[in-house]
């Protein structure tokens, strides 16, 4: 049975399981291992943070999530694809465990991240063409 998105313990499943799914696609998943080489013992803590920040509005979140994709992006080219595999992973990651009101924001809440940083990063790239 699915339960209600409520507390840390239930991000860090989520997140959990995501990149789970992240690291075994194909189309997405090298990025994070080979080519931004990702330290999972520090990435995931920071996104436990960034989601219980975005979600429950708490304090604890240290960064500049924008940043690190545009340093991804001078080394191996991000394009809207990318975002709407990242964004598919993420939907059928929260739809598996969660159901209920936050459940719902936090698909949005990243759909707006993950269709913002597309749009942005695809006419980064236009413009150095």
């Amino acid at each position: 049975m699915k339960k209600n998105l409520e507390t840390r313990a239930d991000i860090e499943l989520l997140v959990n399981s995501f990149y789970d799914k992240i690291r075994q696609d194909a189309s997405i998943g090298y990025i994070f291992d080979e080519v931004a080489k990702v330290n999972w013992e520090k990435h995931l803590p920071k996104m436990y943070s960034f989601w219980e920040m975005i979600l429950f509005n708490k304090e604890g979140y240290d960064g500049h999530p924008l940043r690190p994709h545009l340093i991804i992006n001078q080394q191996h080219p991000l394009n809207p694809h990318h975002f709407a595999t990242w964004l598919a992973l993420f939907d059928n990651t929260v739809d598996e465990h969660f159901e209920g009101e936050k459940a719902n924001e936090i698909k949005t809440r990243a759909k707006n991240v993950a269709l913002s940083w597309a749009f942005k990063i695809h006419h980064l790239n236009k413009a150095e063409l």
